[in-house]
């Protein structure tokens, strides 16, 4: 679950939200934080909460600066989620993962699209983004990225579109905009039972073949797709 200070909360509540966030964590329920970004008045007072039992990690909302995060690190977040909505963001990403403590990159599609000037964007227009998100992230041996939010809450056909999308391009996972939203993005991200299915014949067949060369389901088997097996045999553990 994301605690949001920054978007979420009116600049006229910012220290309310934050003393009520205060009496209310605790480390049974942990969370990641999203703090207010470096270039606001909030920024140095939401650093204090980093480091407090319950937050399990830190959200930092157009990340452009190494040095930003490095001092949310120092400030005692356990893990950083840098989140990538602006050019100069994308810009940074190489430099963005390689800072001490980031886990993995989430993407801030709305506001990047609005950074760039971009109108109702579609799948088409993201996508050289998106991809290259991707590969900025295993480049930088960092986890998966985190995809951005699908607005339309009602709308279960287009998220599981996107998160579908999504996947296939190599996320590991998706920010909700709606506690609804939820159930289905953990259901799709997950293996499917075909998928476990298929994966376990895999290994089964390589393991029964003693190294000889084996064919499941009529396709051949080599190296890259008894990585992949493994790999989705891993999400389940």
């Amino acid at each position: 679950m994301v605690i949001d200070l920054e978007d979420a909360v009116a600049p006229a509540d910012k220290e309310r939200a934050r003393e009520n966030l205060i009496a209310w964590l605790t480390p049974a329920r942990a969370v990641i934080l999203r703090i207010n970004g470096v270039e606001t008045p909030w920024f140095a007072e939401d650093l204090a909460l980093c480091a407090r039992p319950g937050v399990a990690g830190v959200m930092i909302p157009k990340a452009e600066q190494p040095e930003a995060l490095a001092a949310v690190t120092r400030a005692g977040a356990r893990f950083l989620l840098p989140l990538i909505e602006s050019a100069a963001g994308f810009a940074s990403l190489g430099a963005l993962a390689a800072v001490p403590g980031v886990s993995c990159m989430a993407f801030g599609s709305i506001d990047f699209q609005v950074d760039l000037g971009m109108r109702d964007a579609l799948e088409e227009e993201l996508l050289p983004f998106r991809t290259q998100l991707v590969l900025a992230s295993r480049l930088g041996g960092i986890g998966a990225p985190i995809d951005g939010v699908s607005a339309a809450i009602d709308d279960e056909a287009r998220l599981r579109d996107d998160v579908l999308h999504a996947r296939r391009l190599g996320f590991g996972g998706k920010l909700c905009i709606h506690p609804r939203q939820v159930p289905t993005v953990n259901q799709l991200f997950a293996p499917s039972a075909e998928e476990l299915t298929w994966a376990r014949r895999v290994l089964a067949a390589a393991f029964a073949s003693g190294g000889a060369a084996i064919a499941v389901d009529g396709k051949m088997v080599d190296k890259p797709v008894l990585l992949r097996a493994e790999a989705i045999l891993r999400e389940t553990t």
